[in-house]
């Protein structure tokens, strides 16, 4: 071992350290989070979530069961089944949330319900749920078995795991109808709807990236704009015109949710009849880019 590795062994270890105890902090909180959200709203209103979730409070209802047992008991087979599949690190993460999921909703399962009209139930509900579920997928993990099965699914089928997903969770919102009453299989809907949209959020951010083309005349005005007035770097990229041939210059950059109103004027004051194009981006990485994360 050379004197410089051993040198930055240490510091490499105590990064590693201070990476795991993050990780293990964002999974804790957001699987007390999603505790809150199920004990303290949804389960008391009969109100369920998709998934496991889903299938848990509907077993419990049913059996008077605690819900944290059922949310252990019937993750545990869908853990052990795609672990190979899915990884070392999210097996072990995902264990982790489920078990502080599990913990949480014994403990708060006593507690009165803040509320107990559904409709303010289903949307604070499915807030903090999906805040919580997101801080766990942010972290690594998950919180439930049926993202796994869509996983392994996916892979021999022609669906997709999101359409896996939705099927399975359709059948379960529809399953409510018949325990707690159409009524509440509709407030679940809600709050399925509500939380699946605050995981993006929370995933992605309010600073989510977008991806922007622009086609003008005036391309260099426009991006030396985009570099002093937004701070975003640029490229441009040499395209031709499918309809007249014509060569033109495409100016490429990234920016984020916040800016996509300030970019518009600036290409509104300096080419009006400029094309452009913005798309949703997942992720993005290197270059000059940088954007918050809790990793």
């Amino acid at each position: 071992m050379s004197a410089e590795h051993a040198i930055k062994s240490p510091q490499h270890n105590k990064q590693s350290k201070l990476k795991l105890l993050r990780r293990a902090v964002f999974l804790t909180l957001g699987a007390a989070l999603v505790s809150v959200g199920l004990e303290i709203f949804l389960v008391p209103n009969h109100i369920i979530d998709g998934g496991i979730v889903g299938i848990s409070i509907i077993l419990s209802a049913l059996s008077k069961v605690p819900l944290g047992a059922f949310l252990l008991l019937l993750n545990i087979p869908f853990l052990i089944f795609g672990y190979k599949q899915i990884g070392k690190t999210f097996a072990l993460s995902t264990l982790y949330g489920v078990l502080i999921m599990s913990i949480g909703t014994t403990l708060l399962h006593h507690t009165p319900p803040i509320t107990i009209d559904p409709l303010l139930a289903s949307v604070f509900g499915g807030i903090i749920l999906g805040i919580g579920v997101g801080m766990v997928i942010r972290s690594g993990g998950s919180l439930d078995g049926t993202e796994i099965v869509a996983i392994l699914f996916s892979k021999t089928t022609a669906f997709s795991v999101g359409e896996i997903v939705m099927f399975i969770n359709l059948f379960i919102l529809g399953s409510a109808g018949f325990v707690f009453g159409w009524d509440r299989a509709m407030y679940s809907l809600i709050a399925y709807y509500i939380a699946f949209k605050m995981i993006d959020v929370t995933i992605e951010g309010f600073d989510e990236s977008k991806a922007v083309w622009i086609i003008s005349e005036n391309s260099d005005d426009i991006g030396d704009a985009i570099l002093s007035r937004l701070g975003r770097g640029v490229t441009y990229l040499n395209g031709e015109g499918g309809f007249t041939g014509g060569a033109k210059r495409v100016i490429f950059c990234v920016i984020t949710r916040l800016e996509e109103a300030k970019l518009k004027s600036i290409v509104e004051e300096l080419d009006p009849a400029a094309f452009l194009a913005i798309g949703n981006i997942h992720d993005v990485r290197g270059g000059r880019f940088k954007k918050k994360d809790i990793h």
